[in-house]
């Protein structure tokens, strides 16, 4: 048998907090669920429409009523009203609470202020996103200098950008070392004119006249054009405490011996205090890298840009080598020059070693 329909007293049990605005003509009750009645005077309720803004909550997830009006003033003055007293009807938030919470001495702001690194945190966890938050086990970070910044961004273009080519050559020094002892016993111990020559100062200096013979490695390249070197200026690769620099000696083929060694002495003390001027070290048309020194046999270099060519320079040594059919012991230095192939070719840097061979193995053509 069918059942009653609701009469005007009956009432029905009250909405979601979360579907429904408080107040209405019940008195500040929620109003009754919206639906229809069946043919069975079942309740169907209507389809819900599209979720309405959040609303603030309690701590407890309870929803905060509050008017309109006490909403706007609190978003306005940065309060949050979840945690403003009410005192209206059932605790509902009003203008009056608003202006006492404004009022208010500090102490009603010091949980916004306390939460507040909580909230920077992940904007400071993403700070150090460039260095690794956690060091590998075992080492010691050392931050980067301006200049090893520097050093690596050039080096590394120069290998990504530059096609380097290389070309060996074994090269006898014993006319070079006796040249250079002649040479040195023959200067005053002491004073201005005094010197004393080293290998690699003979070294620039048949670097210098050999660029002079062969013109061509003394260049750089541009998309549209290859620039040639007028003067020739050679940079000397000097190790310092924060990395290497490339001080240069200009006009080195017109120096003489003496001039070049105390030039190289002096750039390479001030390179080392940090006392070069900029174009004592910037520019340059060639590069001389040599770590005989040490004792190394061989390496390659990496061209320093703009220049299109380095000669990497090793450790003169003992070797057998045949002169005239016979065996026989001479001091042999490997020499590795490196070259940008997009200006120069292998025919043209095999040129220029071979000369260079012949400058150091008959070192009085340095005289002339």
């Amino acid at each position: 048998d069918p059942r009653p329909l609701p009469t005007a007293g009956t009432t029905t049990p009250p909405a979601v907090a979360t579907t429904s605005p408080p107040g209405g003509a019940s008195g500040g009750q929620p109003p009754p669920e919206k639906g229809v009645t069946g043919a069975g005077g079942e309740r169907h309720p209507l389809p819900e429409m599209a979720p309405r803004a959040a609303v603030p909550q309690t701590a407890s997830g309870e929803r905060v009523f509050a008017s309109p009006l006490a909403r706007r003033m609190a978003q306005q003055a940065g309060l949050d009203v979840a945690k403003i007293s009410g005192s209206g009807p059932q605790g509902r938030v009003v203008k009056a609470d608003v202006e006492a919470a404004m009022n208010r001495p500090a102490p009603a702001a010091a949980p916004a202020t306390a939460a507040a690194p909580a909230q920077a945190a992940p904007a400071q966890a993403a700070k150090p996103a460039a260095v690794p938050a956690v060091p590998l086990p075992g080492t010691t970070p050392h931050p980067n200098s301006s200049m090893r910044k520097v050093i690596a961004k050039r080096l590394s273009e120069s290998k990504a950008t530059i096609p380097h080519f290389y070309v060996a050559m074994d090269i006898e020094l014993d006319a070079l070392l006796d040249l250079r002892a002649k040479l040195n016993a023959r200067s005053p111990k002491d004073g201005p004119g005094a010197y004393k020559i080293s290998v690699n100062d003979l070294v620039i200096k048949a670097a210098a006249v050999t660029l002079r013979r062969v013109p061509g490695v003394a260049a750089s390249w541009t998309e549209e054009a290859i620039l040639r070197f007028d003067q020739i200026d050679i940079s000397v690769a000097v190790s310092i405490p924060d990395g290497l620099i490339t001080p240069i000696v200009k006009n080195a083929d017109i120096k003489g011996l003496a001039a070049i060694s105390n030039e190289m002495k002096d750039l390479a003390a001030r390179a080392k205090a940090g006392k070069l001027k900029p174009d004592e070290f910037q520019g340059g048309g060639f590069s001389v890298s040599n770590m005989g020194m040490y004792g190394v046999s061989h390496f390659a270099a990496i061209i320093n840009p703009p220049q299109a060519g380095i000669l990497a320079v090793g450790a003169g040594t003992p070797r057998a080598v045949v002169k005239n059919g016979a065996l026989a012991i001479a001091t042999v230095m490997t020499c590795q020059l490196s070259v940008d192939h997009r200006v120069i070719d292998g025919s043209l840097a095999a040129e220029w070693l071979a000369a260079f061979k012949a400058v150091v193995e008959d070192p009085l053509s340095l005289m002339l």
